[in-house]
């Protein structure tokens, strides 16, 4: 049997010993190697996406492969591709780090410098068991075979920008068209998506951060089944307790999530921390919402510029939503999608609050009137996001849904679109004073 084998080296040299030792092996069909962890994950998920049996039987993970640290990355493949061996080469071959290594899901480990014989028996381990997990999944249908679901994050530009409601109609349009949907908030301070919702719940996010392996029903525990079908998991309701969650913690629950839902919509605030920069960076689709002013600007700016320098995620690749909208401002989309080097979404959300308000104040924001501009615009977002089933009655275009009649989507008619044009042409309706917080 061939054996098919990723290795993940960011080292040119190294790159290049793991390359010609492995073109030695026998029956062993080495692929180019990837050299960094997000060209890793998006290989896989790639393959995986075409079908199981696509995947590599062993993947080799370098100890200095970057940005994600490798023993991060090979849980994160263990949990998203449980059918992929998973072997870490390293120099350091101490007891606590092969501990380590084996609680992070590697299949084995090849201590530098490589010899040719302990990489053919790791290789051959790691393959062996890879061969008898993949019958085991397509033996059974319940069995998680694929590369998970999609992962988008909500960031404010500041603070008060609109980001949590983003997030919640997100998750709320997903849901509806008939998608499996986790909304969580990592905004671990001051995040209060439990008001939105109005939501009393005891487990949070923490209760999730110092667990080593989050088996199905542990995180069906952490979780809180909302009366719209969402499932929540929140923020601590002490501010103090977020600093639990770190970047590692943030992986491996946003892993965990993904294995189990269709979408997962994560509220990342306004403020960065390690956790909610490891959610950025790994999601698929990362939104920042900003307002048309110069404060909120000059923010979005700042966050994006931070994410390059940290390598969490490029600009050309963050979509802006402009929130509180109207034509007569200075500031339009796109100067902003100029300023941050963003693509600025085509929804731009109006500036109505007072549709907002009665709602937000009573905790019911998931009742919010489906004629609502604010409302239409957020879901016409998700249409263009991506995270919206395709209707009997609908169809893609561009990457938005367009509807052909209002009851495409169950419990809520009318709501995916394009605020409605006034008569007048102005596409703005009363109330254009104030937007969403």
């Amino acid at each position: 049997m061939t054996t098919r084998i990723l290795p993940a080296v960011g080292d040119i040299d190294a790159a290049r010993s793991v390359t010609t030792l492995l073109s030695q092996l026998p029956d062993a069909e080495p692929a180019t190697p990837v050299g960094d962890s997000t060209q890793l994950i998006d290989t896989l998920a790639r393959l995986a996406g075409e079908a199981l049996d696509e995947l590599p039987e062993v993947v080799l993970v370098h100890e200095r492969i970057g940005p994600v640290p490798a023993l991060e990355l090979i849980r994160e493949v263990s949990l998203r591709f449980p059918s992929v061996g998973v072997v870490l080469i390293t120099a350091d071959a101490s007891p606590n780090l092969f501990a380590d290594a084996m609680d992070s899901g590697a299949r084995g480990l090849v201590t530098l410098p490589l010899s040719y014989e302990e990489l053919a028996n790791r290789v051959q381990a790691a393959a062996q068991w890879s061969a008898g997990v993949r019958r085991h999944l397509t033996s059974g249908n319940d069995v998680f075979t694929g590369p998970g679901g999609t992962v988008v994050t909500v960031t404010g530009a500041k603070g008060g920008v609109g980001a949590t409601v983003t997030a919640i109609q997100l998750a709320l349009a997903a849901q509806a068209s008939g998608n499996t949907v986790a909304l969580v908030d990592m905004d671990l301070q001051t995040g209060d998506i439990a008001s939105f919702l109005d939501v009393q719940f005891r487990r949070s996010l923490v209760d999730l951060a110092l667990i080593t392996d989050i088996s199905p029903r542990v995180l069906s525990d952490a979780v809180f089944s909302h009366s719209t079908g969402l499932a929540l998991l929140l923020a601590p309701g002490e501010g103090e307790r977020g600093e639990e969650v770190s970047d590692r913690s943030a992986r491996q629950i946003v892993s965990a999530l993904r294995t189990r839902y269709e979408i997962v919509v994560i509220d990342c605030g306004g403020q960065m921390n390690g956790a909610n920069a490891a959610a950025v960076e790994m999601a698929d689709v990362a939104v920042l919402v900003t307002t048309p002013d110069v404060v909120a600007v000059r923010g979005a700016k700042r966050v994006v510029r931070m994410w390059e320098r940290l390598q969490i995620r490029k600009a050309e690749e963050t979509i802006t939503l402009v929130n509180r909208f109207t034509r007569n401002t200075e500031i339009q989309p796109p100067l902003i999608q100029k300023i941050t080097g963003t693509r600025v979404a085509s929804a731009a959300v109006p500036a109505n609050f007072k549709e907002l308000q009665a709602s937000i104040d009573s905790g019911r924001l998931h009742e919010l009137d489906a004629k609502s501009t604010v409302k239409q615009a957020l879901w016409g977002l998700a249409g263009e996001l991506g995270i919206v089933k395709e209707s009997a009655t609908g169809k893609k275009s561009g990457g938005a849904l367009v509807r052909r009649n209002s009851g495409a989507f169950k419990n809520d008619r009318g709501s995916i679109g394009r605020p409605r044009r006034r008569r007048d042409g102005s596409g703005r309706g009363p109330g254009d004073s104030e937007g969403t917080r």
